[in-house]
Protein backbone atom coordinates (compact mmCIF):
# COMPACT_ATOMS: atom_id res chain seq x y z
CA UNK A 1 0.00 0.00 0.00
CA UNK A 2 2.76 2.43 0.92
CA UNK A 3 4.61 1.69 -2.33
CA UNK A 4 1.41 2.31 -4.33
CA UNK A 5 0.95 5.67 -2.64
CA UNK A 6 4.61 6.54 -3.14
CA UNK A 7 4.56 5.72 -6.87
CA UNK A 8 1.32 7.67 -7.22
CA UNK A 9 2.99 10.66 -5.58
CA UNK A 10 5.93 10.31 -7.98
CA UNK A 11 3.55 10.33 -10.94
CA UNK A 12 1.72 13.34 -9.55
CA UNK A 13 5.05 15.05 -9.08
CA UNK A 14 5.93 14.53 -12.74
CA UNK A 15 2.56 15.88 -13.89
CA UNK A 16 2.74 18.74 -11.42
CA UNK A 17 5.95 19.98 -13.04
CA UNK A 18 4.03 20.72 -16.26
CA UNK A 19 1.06 22.31 -14.57
CA UNK A 20 0.41 25.97 -15.28
CA UNK A 21 -1.44 26.71 -12.06
CA UNK A 22 0.02 27.38 -8.64
CA UNK A 23 2.63 24.93 -7.37
CA UNK A 24 1.79 25.51 -3.73
CA UNK A 25 0.19 22.06 -3.37
CA UNK A 26 2.42 20.29 -5.92
CA UNK A 27 3.67 16.82 -4.91
CA UNK A 28 7.27 16.58 -3.74
CA UNK A 29 9.79 13.75 -3.75
CA UNK A 30 13.02 13.57 -1.76
CA UNK A 31 15.65 10.86 -2.25
CA UNK A 32 18.37 10.21 0.32
CA UNK A 33 20.63 7.32 1.21
CA UNK A 34 23.72 6.01 2.92
CA UNK A 35 26.38 3.31 2.82
CA UNK A 36 28.81 1.99 5.39
CA UNK A 37 31.48 -0.64 5.90
CA UNK A 38 34.04 -1.49 8.56
CA UNK A 39 37.00 -3.57 9.70
CA UNK A 40 36.84 -5.03 13.22
CA UNK A 41 39.49 -6.76 15.32
CA UNK A 42 39.05 -8.19 18.82
CA UNK A 43 42.34 -8.53 20.71
CA UNK A 44 41.18 -11.52 22.79
CA UNK A 45 39.19 -13.65 20.35
CA UNK A 46 40.76 -16.99 19.37
CA UNK A 47 40.29 -18.39 15.89
CA UNK A 48 36.66 -18.96 14.93
CA UNK A 49 35.17 -16.57 17.50
CA UNK A 50 34.22 -12.88 17.46
CA UNK A 51 33.54 -11.90 21.11
CA UNK A 52 30.67 -9.80 19.80
CA UNK A 53 27.28 -9.95 21.54
CA UNK A 54 25.61 -6.87 20.06
CA UNK A 55 24.03 -6.10 16.70
CA UNK A 56 25.68 -5.50 13.32
CA UNK A 57 29.39 -6.04 14.11
CA UNK A 58 29.63 -9.83 14.43
CA UNK A 59 32.99 -10.28 12.68
CA UNK A 60 36.65 -10.76 13.51
CA UNK A 61 39.72 -9.64 11.53
CA UNK A 62 37.54 -9.07 8.49
CA UNK A 63 36.58 -6.27 6.14
CA UNK A 64 32.78 -6.14 6.23
CA UNK A 65 29.98 -4.47 4.29
CA UNK A 66 27.45 -2.82 6.57
CA UNK A 67 24.43 -1.57 4.66
CA UNK A 68 23.55 0.37 1.52
CA UNK A 69 20.30 2.32 1.89
CA UNK A 70 18.05 4.40 -0.32
CA UNK A 71 15.05 6.27 1.00
CA UNK A 72 12.14 7.84 -0.90
CA UNK A 73 9.95 10.43 0.84
CA UNK A 74 7.00 11.66 -1.18
CA UNK A 75 4.20 14.04 -0.22
CA UNK A 76 1.14 15.64 -1.82
CA UNK A 77 -1.74 17.96 -0.99
CA UNK A 78 0.58 20.34 0.83
CA UNK A 79 1.87 17.54 3.06
CA UNK A 80 -1.53 16.18 4.08
CA UNK A 81 -0.59 12.78 2.66
CA UNK A 82 2.92 11.34 2.45
CA UNK A 83 4.66 8.02 2.02
CA UNK A 84 8.12 6.69 2.85
CA UNK A 85 9.94 3.71 1.37
CA UNK A 86 13.24 3.12 3.18
CA UNK A 87 15.17 0.18 1.72
CA UNK A 88 18.40 -1.39 2.94
CA UNK A 89 20.73 -4.05 1.55
CA UNK A 90 23.51 -5.87 3.36
CA UNK A 91 24.16 -7.68 6.60
CA UNK A 92 23.04 -4.79 8.76
CA UNK A 93 19.65 -4.71 7.02
CA UNK A 94 19.29 -8.49 7.26
CA UNK A 95 19.95 -8.49 11.00
CA UNK A 96 17.48 -5.63 11.46
CA UNK A 97 14.74 -7.57 9.61
CA UNK A 98 15.73 -10.91 11.14
CA UNK A 99 12.15 -12.26 11.19
CA UNK A 100 11.99 -11.98 7.38
CA UNK A 101 13.89 -13.89 4.70
CA UNK A 102 14.03 -17.41 3.32
CA UNK A 103 15.17 -18.97 6.60
CA UNK A 104 12.59 -17.06 8.70
CA UNK A 105 9.15 -16.49 7.18
CA UNK A 106 10.03 -17.25 3.54
CA UNK A 107 9.52 -13.67 2.34
CA UNK A 108 13.00 -12.78 1.10
CA UNK A 109 12.14 -9.35 -0.32
CA UNK A 110 10.80 -8.14 3.04
CA UNK A 111 14.33 -8.22 4.48
CA UNK A 112 15.20 -5.17 2.40
CA UNK A 113 12.31 -3.14 3.85
CA UNK A 114 13.61 -1.07 6.75
CA UNK A 115 10.55 1.19 6.77
CA UNK A 116 7.47 1.41 4.56
CA UNK A 117 4.57 3.56 5.68
CA UNK A 118 1.94 6.12 4.75
CA UNK A 119 1.11 9.25 6.75
CA UNK A 120 -2.28 10.96 6.75
CA UNK A 121 -2.54 14.42 8.35
CA UNK A 122 -5.90 14.81 10.06
CA UNK A 123 -6.40 18.45 10.92
CA UNK A 124 -3.55 20.61 12.11
CA UNK A 125 -2.13 18.54 14.96
CA UNK A 126 -2.91 14.86 14.31
CA UNK A 127 -1.18 12.43 11.95
CA UNK A 128 -2.10 8.79 11.31
CA UNK A 129 0.62 6.34 10.20
CA UNK A 130 0.10 2.88 8.68
CA UNK A 131 2.94 0.49 7.81
CA UNK A 132 6.34 -0.51 9.19
CA UNK A 133 8.60 1.96 10.98
CA UNK A 134 11.71 1.92 13.19
CA UNK A 135 11.00 1.68 16.90
CA UNK A 136 10.67 4.73 19.13
CA UNK A 137 12.32 2.81 21.97
CA UNK A 138 15.92 3.71 22.76
CA UNK A 139 18.61 6.25 21.88
CA UNK A 140 20.44 4.42 19.09
CA UNK A 141 19.07 3.75 15.59
CA UNK A 142 19.71 1.41 12.66
CA UNK A 143 21.42 3.83 10.25
CA UNK A 144 25.13 4.17 11.03
CA UNK A 145 25.36 7.83 9.98
CA UNK A 146 22.77 8.80 12.64
CA UNK A 147 24.72 7.31 15.57
CA UNK A 148 27.70 8.78 17.42
CA UNK A 149 29.17 5.28 17.99
CA UNK A 150 29.43 2.70 15.23
CA UNK A 151 29.00 -0.45 17.33
CA UNK A 152 25.65 -0.85 19.08
CA UNK A 153 24.90 -1.08 22.78
CA UNK A 154 23.14 -3.96 24.55
CA UNK A 155 19.87 -2.08 25.08
CA UNK A 156 19.47 -1.55 21.34
CA UNK A 157 20.52 -5.10 20.48
CA UNK A 158 18.08 -6.77 22.89
CA UNK A 159 15.25 -4.27 22.62
CA UNK A 160 12.74 -3.82 19.78
CA UNK A 161 13.91 -2.93 16.26
CA UNK A 162 10.69 -2.11 14.41
CA UNK A 163 6.89 -2.10 14.53
CA UNK A 164 4.31 -2.89 11.85
CA UNK A 165 0.87 -1.50 12.52
CA UNK A 166 -1.00 1.75 13.04
CA UNK A 167 -0.21 4.79 15.18
CA UNK A 168 -1.60 8.25 15.81
CA UNK A 169 0.65 11.22 16.57
CA UNK A 170 -0.54 14.44 18.22
CA UNK A 171 1.72 17.49 18.27
CA UNK A 172 1.19 20.94 19.70
CA UNK A 173 4.18 23.19 19.99
CA UNK A 174 7.02 21.13 21.43
CA UNK A 175 4.69 18.54 22.97
CA UNK A 176 4.20 15.22 21.19
CA UNK A 177 1.95 12.27 22.09
CA UNK A 178 1.93 8.98 20.18
CA UNK A 179 -0.35 5.95 20.63
CA UNK A 180 -0.22 2.86 18.45
CA UNK A 181 -1.07 -0.80 17.99
CA UNK A 182 1.18 -3.19 16.09
CA UNK A 183 2.07 -6.79 15.36
CA UNK A 184 4.40 -8.56 17.78
CA UNK A 185 7.69 -6.69 17.95
CA UNK A 186 9.87 -6.90 14.81
CA UNK A 187 7.26 -9.02 12.97
CA UNK A 188 5.88 -7.80 9.62
CA UNK A 189 3.51 -10.65 8.83
CA UNK A 190 1.82 -12.85 11.44
CA UNK A 191 -1.31 -14.76 12.42
CA UNK A 192 -0.87 -13.82 16.09
CA UNK A 193 -3.97 -12.71 17.97
CA UNK A 194 -1.82 -10.73 20.40
CA UNK A 195 -0.87 -7.18 19.42
CA UNK A 196 1.70 -4.77 20.84
CA UNK A 197 0.62 -1.47 22.35
CA UNK A 198 2.88 1.55 21.76
CA UNK A 199 3.14 4.93 23.42
CA UNK A 200 5.36 7.98 23.61
CA UNK A 201 5.26 11.42 25.22
CA UNK A 202 7.91 13.90 24.08
CA UNK A 203 8.68 17.46 25.13
CA UNK A 204 11.43 20.02 24.50
CA UNK A 205 12.82 22.39 27.09
CA UNK A 206 15.06 24.80 25.23
CA UNK A 207 18.03 22.74 24.04
CA UNK A 208 16.94 19.65 25.97
CA UNK A 209 14.62 16.97 24.54
CA UNK A 210 12.82 14.36 26.65
CA UNK A 211 11.11 11.18 25.38
CA UNK A 212 9.06 8.82 27.56
CA UNK A 213 8.43 5.56 25.69
CA UNK A 214 6.39 2.38 26.14
CA UNK A 215 5.79 -0.92 24.38
CA UNK A 216 3.99 -3.99 25.67
CA UNK A 217 1.49 -6.77 25.22
CA UNK A 218 -0.61 -8.93 27.53
CA UNK A 219 -3.15 -11.74 27.40
CA UNK A 220 -1.11 -14.35 25.52
CA UNK A 221 -2.29 -17.86 26.35
CA UNK A 222 0.66 -19.79 24.92
CA UNK A 223 4.07 -19.00 23.50
CA UNK A 224 3.18 -19.22 19.82
CA UNK A 225 0.52 -16.58 20.42
CA UNK A 226 3.15 -13.87 20.79
CA UNK A 227 5.58 -14.46 17.93
CA UNK A 228 7.97 -16.98 16.47
CA UNK A 229 10.91 -15.34 18.22
CA UNK A 230 12.93 -16.87 21.02
CA UNK A 231 13.01 -13.50 22.79
CA UNK A 232 9.20 -13.36 23.11
CA UNK A 233 8.14 -17.01 23.17
CA UNK A 234 6.38 -18.36 26.25
CA UNK A 235 5.51 -14.91 27.58
CA UNK A 236 2.06 -14.08 28.93
CA UNK A 237 2.85 -10.38 28.96
CA UNK A 238 5.68 -7.93 28.36
CA UNK A 239 5.93 -4.29 29.40
CA UNK A 240 8.86 -2.02 28.61
CA UNK A 241 9.36 1.53 29.87
CA UNK A 242 12.06 3.66 28.29
CA UNK A 243 13.38 7.19 28.67
CA UNK A 244 15.65 9.15 26.31
CA UNK A 245 17.17 12.54 27.09
CA UNK A 246 19.31 14.66 24.77
CA UNK A 247 20.80 18.03 25.63
CA UNK A 248 23.08 20.53 23.91
CA UNK A 249 25.24 22.12 26.59
CA UNK A 250 27.29 24.35 24.30
CA UNK A 251 28.54 24.52 20.74
CA UNK A 252 31.12 21.85 21.54
CA UNK A 253 29.49 19.71 24.23
CA UNK A 254 26.31 17.63 24.20
CA UNK A 255 25.05 14.56 26.00
CA UNK A 256 22.49 11.82 25.69
CA UNK A 257 20.95 9.40 28.16
CA UNK A 258 18.92 6.22 27.72
CA UNK A 259 17.35 4.17 30.49
CA UNK A 260 15.08 1.18 29.97
CA UNK A 261 13.37 -1.54 32.02
CA UNK A 262 11.53 -4.56 30.63
CA UNK A 263 9.10 -6.69 32.67
CA UNK A 264 8.57 -10.24 31.33
CA UNK A 265 5.80 -12.47 32.73
CA UNK A 266 6.23 -16.11 31.75
CA UNK A 267 3.22 -18.29 31.00
CA UNK A 268 4.71 -20.99 33.23
CA UNK A 269 3.71 -19.95 36.80
CA UNK A 270 6.77 -21.72 38.20
CA UNK A 271 8.99 -19.26 36.31
CA UNK A 272 6.94 -16.14 36.97
CA UNK A 273 8.16 -12.60 36.42
CA UNK A 274 11.59 -11.64 35.15
CA UNK A 275 13.00 -8.16 34.70
CA UNK A 276 16.02 -6.71 32.96
CA UNK A 277 17.09 -3.08 32.88
CA UNK A 278 19.82 -0.89 31.50
CA UNK A 279 21.25 2.61 31.52
CA UNK A 280 23.63 4.40 29.14
CA UNK A 281 25.25 7.83 29.10
CA UNK A 282 26.64 9.42 25.93
CA UNK A 283 29.18 12.25 26.23
CA UNK A 284 29.90 14.11 23.00
CA UNK A 285 32.65 16.63 22.30
CA UNK A 286 32.97 18.41 18.94
CA UNK A 287 36.05 20.68 18.94
CA UNK A 288 35.53 21.55 15.25
CA UNK A 289 32.91 21.01 12.56
CA UNK A 290 34.99 18.12 11.19
CA UNK A 291 35.97 16.29 14.37
CA UNK A 292 33.73 14.68 16.96
CA UNK A 293 34.53 12.48 19.95
CA UNK A 294 31.90 10.33 21.70
CA UNK A 295 32.17 8.22 24.84
CA UNK A 296 29.42 5.73 25.67
CA UNK A 297 29.15 4.09 29.07
CA UNK A 298 26.46 1.41 29.43
CA UNK A 299 25.38 -0.92 32.23
CA UNK A 300 22.68 -3.58 31.93
CA UNK A 301 21.44 -6.07 34.52
CA UNK A 302 19.40 -9.26 34.11
CA UNK A 303 19.59 -11.12 37.43
CA UNK A 304 17.33 -14.01 36.36
CA UNK A 305 18.90 -14.37 32.89
CA UNK A 306 15.59 -13.67 31.18
CA UNK A 307 17.12 -12.42 27.93
CA UNK A 308 20.68 -11.09 28.11
CA UNK A 309 23.79 -13.30 27.78
CA UNK A 310 24.96 -12.47 31.35
CA UNK A 311 23.42 -11.24 34.59
CA UNK A 312 25.47 -8.02 34.43
CA UNK A 313 27.14 -6.34 31.44
CA UNK A 314 29.16 -3.16 31.00
CA UNK A 315 30.37 -1.57 27.79
CA UNK A 316 32.70 1.41 27.39
CA UNK A 317 33.05 2.69 23.83
CA UNK A 318 35.13 5.60 22.53
CA UNK A 319 34.55 6.73 18.95
CA UNK A 320 36.21 9.41 16.83
CA UNK A 321 34.12 10.84 13.99
CA UNK A 322 36.25 12.58 11.37
CA UNK A 323 34.16 14.12 8.61
CA UNK A 324 35.56 14.19 5.08
CA UNK A 325 33.87 16.62 2.70
CA UNK A 326 30.69 16.82 4.75
CA UNK A 327 29.19 13.51 3.58
CA UNK A 328 31.90 10.97 4.44
CA UNK A 329 32.85 10.01 7.99
CA UNK A 330 35.87 8.01 9.11
CA UNK A 331 35.11 6.42 12.49
CA UNK A 332 37.88 4.64 14.43
CA UNK A 333 36.53 3.08 17.64
CA UNK A 334 37.77 1.29 20.76
CA UNK A 335 35.46 -0.84 22.91
CA UNK A 336 35.74 -2.67 26.25
CA UNK A 337 33.10 -5.15 27.48
CA UNK A 338 32.85 -6.72 30.93
CA UNK A 339 30.37 -9.35 32.18
CA UNK A 340 29.53 -10.95 35.50
CA UNK A 341 30.08 -14.39 33.96
CA UNK A 342 32.79 -15.79 31.66
CA UNK A 343 30.88 -15.35 28.40
CA UNK A 344 33.79 -14.19 26.23
CA UNK A 345 36.66 -16.23 24.78
CA UNK A 346 40.44 -15.99 24.81
CA UNK A 347 43.28 -18.38 24.03
CA UNK A 348 43.10 -19.84 27.55
CA UNK A 349 39.36 -20.54 27.44
CA UNK A 350 36.56 -18.40 28.84
CA UNK A 351 36.87 -14.92 30.32
CA UNK A 352 34.59 -12.18 31.66
CA UNK A 353 35.99 -9.27 29.63
CA UNK A 354 37.14 -8.41 26.13
CA UNK A 355 38.71 -5.51 24.25
CA UNK A 356 38.63 -4.63 20.58
CA UNK A 357 38.51 -1.93 17.98
CA UNK A 358 37.18 -1.13 14.54
CA UNK A 359 37.46 1.41 11.76
CA UNK A 360 34.28 2.30 9.87
CA UNK A 361 33.61 4.43 6.80
CA UNK A 362 30.14 5.96 6.52
CA UNK A 363 28.63 7.90 3.59
CA UNK A 364 25.35 9.81 3.64
CA UNK A 365 23.60 11.89 1.01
Amino acid sequence: MALFVLFSLMALNAMGQDATDSTKNAPTLKISGSADGYYRYNFNAPSGTTNNLTSFTGSQNSFELGMASVRFDGSALNGKISATADLGFGRRAEEFSYTDGETANGHSTLQAVKQLYVNFAVGKNITFTLGKWATHIGYEVLDAYANRNYSMDYMFSYGPFSHTGFKAQYTKGSLGIMLGIANPTDVVTTTSTVKTLLGQVSESFGKTNLYLNYQGFFGAKHGTNTSNLVTYNNLKSLNQLDVVLTSTLSKQFSLGYNGTVQFRDDIDPTIGNKTWWGSALYLNYDPTDKVGLSLRGEYVEDKKASLLPATKLTDLTLTLDYKLGGQFSLMPELRYDHAAQDIFKNNDGNTNSTFGGLVAVVYHF
